[in-house]
């Protein structure tokens, strides 16, 4: 044992450990509130849209109606990708996993952009050129491997519009159309979670945004972080009827397999972002003539809080929500990140204005006396 395991205390994850002064973000994990700059998001997602809220992540407060109106042709302008990104993104194999692709096309513009990479106030030119572009990533794969031509950019969309244009071909309802931008808003930060950290790790080293944002993407592709809302739609397709939840889930928590959708690390109640969401669930497929997710959901939202004491999270209704706008299922963790992106580059922006290396540190379990024994005295 190390001489210094008895002393010390490793939190697995960095649960409760307290990283970085923050005014971006505050969870209340016991009431089940979520702020952004101090505003509930109950309010923003009634409320706001999408760019306002990159707006107010960004520069800390609500813009003016000048202001808005500013950043919305700004982000319009920055949409279409140069010429050499797109060829590249349509040499990539169409089988090839949409978040791999969004990392290789980020990483892609940031040499074919270096006047937007520059580390400090400047990068806010790369949080505009990447929350306007990452959509036109999404898009132009999905129709290349489907076997359709790209889309041209409609200037009279918005964010969100623009983004289910892009990946479906279709303008969607009023209520589609808000439904995603508020699950937009809904995704935009979430204080340190992994990818986030990831993103400020790799700012604390005086790195550039796209770099933050590429290392983020890369975080936030994992299943345990990206990935749940898919997993969460795979369940209902296997339980299939409402009137299969209760064995199909039963038998899982008796497996002690994770139910995808449910618990979360930092609220102890209701994820604030699924009470909304599930609202627009519910309103999106009554609009639709079809509430079977919904009623799936509800139910298997009963059986898991009465085995397990678990409230859902925003990743049980998310999936689904996408899944009736008509977004493929592989195309979900990439949409958390044309959200999320807003977010990333804020903490990198922060990051920027008190920068210190992140450096933790680890503790050592292993032997520490061992002798080198020479190759030749090893034996076979």
């Amino acid at each position: 044992m190390s001489p210094t395991a008895s002393t010390q205390v490793v939190e697995r994850g960095l649960q409760d450990i307290v990283a970085v002064e923050s005014h971006i973000t505050f969870i209340d994990g016991q009431g089940g509130r979520l702020l952004y700059e101090g505003y509930d998001i109950r309010d923003l997602a009634e409320q706001s849209t999408f760019e306002e809220v990159a707006y107010l992540l960004w520069y800390g407060r609500l813009p003016t109606a000048t202001q808005l109106d500013d950043l919305r042709q700004r982000l319009v302008g920055l949409r279409p990708l140069p010429e050499p990104l797109a060829r590249l993104i349509d040499s990539l194999p169409t089988d090839s996993n949409p978040m791999d692709v969004l990392r290789t096309a980020v990483s892609a513009l940031a040499m074919l952009e270096r006047a937007e990479t520059q580390p400090g106030p400047s990068s806010i030119g790369g949080a505009l050129r990447l929350t306007a572009a990452l959509p036109s990533m999404i898009g132009r794969f999905q129709r290349r491997r489907v076997g359709l031509a790209p889309l041209k950019e409609r200037p009279d969309l918005n964010n969100a519009e623009n983004l289910l244009y892009q990946i479906t071909g279709r303008e969607g309802s009023e209520a589609e159309n808000r439904a995603l931008d508020v699950a937009l808003i809904l995704h935009a930060d979430h204080e340190l979670n992994a990818s986030t950290f990831a993103a400020r790790v790799t700012a604390s080293t005086l790195s550039d945004l796209y770099s933050a944002v590429t290392s983020a993407i890369g975080t936030l592709k994992g299943p345990l972080h990206g990935g749940a809302n898919e997993r969460a739609v795979e369940l209902l397709a296997e339980i299939g009827e409402v009137s299969r939840v209760e064995e199909v889930v039963t038998a899982k928590l008796a497996r002690h397999e994770r139910v995808m959708g449910f618990g979360h690390r930092v609220y102890k109640v209701e994820d604030p972002r699924a009470t909304i969401l599930r609202a627009w669930l519910h309103r999106v497929g009554e609009s639709a003539g079809n509430l079977h997710s919904y009623e799936l959901l509800e139910r298997m939202k009963e059986v898991v809080h009465r085995e397990k004491g678990l409230y859902p999270n925003v990743d049980l209704y998310s999936g689904s929500v996408y899944a009736l706008l008509g977004v493929p299922k592989d195309l979900f963790t990439p949409i958390f990140a044309a959200s999320r992106v807003a977010g990333w580059a804020a903490h990198v922006l922060e990051e920027y204005q008190d920068l210190r290396l992140i450096r933790p540190s680890a503790l050592y379990v292993g032997p520490t006396d061992l002798r080198y024994v020479p190759i030749a005295e090893r034996g076979s």
